[in-house]
């Protein structure tokens, strides 16, 4: 047998096998990811110059979140991830670009991300996202957010909380999807109205 041949009959050999090897879980059918109920249109021009700036650092999140897994709090002490249920990327990221398209809308305000922000930073927005998930519980999808806001004149810190709930029909992909989208879009409508004009 000649060396070409052996090297294709070797080839041959491990196609079976390369059917089998995997490097990661199977992805679900389709991902999650939140689309804002408010923005601004496509081609629409702002300015530093006519109109204020906030900055809005993408929030910090505990380890719960630090998935693009959703998860459903079952009880008080335990926490499970709803099946077939993945974000497109990690939800801090997601809420921070759903917030900054939200308060443009309703503020006017320019807003930009901590790397846009050396020149005019304006107001800064920060916080922490509590709860992007499941209530399993209740039935109800929840946003929890811990806001700190600063103000353009000073260095005083605002803080507040903001948590919508949304009912879910069932803990599946789908629902679950719509209900923290809905739930996400309200929480970012509350921030803009405190963070005003």
């Amino acid at each position: 047998m000649t060396l070409p041949m052996k090297k294709t009959f070797a080839l041959l050999a491990l196609l079976p096998l390369s059917a089998c090897i995997s490097f990661g879980a199977k992805p679900p059918p389709s991902l999650l990811t939140l689309t804002a109920a408010q923005a601004l249109p496509t081609g629409q021009t702002q300015s530093s110059a006519t109109a204020a700036t906030i900055t809005i650092a993408v929030p910090s999140f505990a380890q719960a979140l630090a998935t693009t897994r959703v998860p459903v709090q079952s009880s008080e002490t335990t926490l499970a991830y709803v099946p077939d249920a993945q974000w497109v990327e990690l939800p801090g990221r997601l809420f921070a670009r759903l917030m900054s398209d939200t308060i443009a809308a309703k503020t006017g305000r320019v807003v930009l991300t901590p790397a846009q922000s050396f020149s005019d930073p304006g107001a800064r927005l920060s916080g922490e996202l509590r709860a992007f998930g499941v209530d399993a519980i209740r039935s109800e999808a929840v946003v929890t957010f811990d806001a700190s806001l600063i103000r353009t004149s000073g260095t005083v810190v605002e803080k507040r909380r903001f948590e919508t709930r949304v009912p879910i029909a069932a803990i599946e992909a789908g629902a679950v999807g719509v209900g923290i989208n809905q739930a996400a879009n309200q929480v970012a409508s509350d921030v803009a109205d405190w963070v005003g004009r």
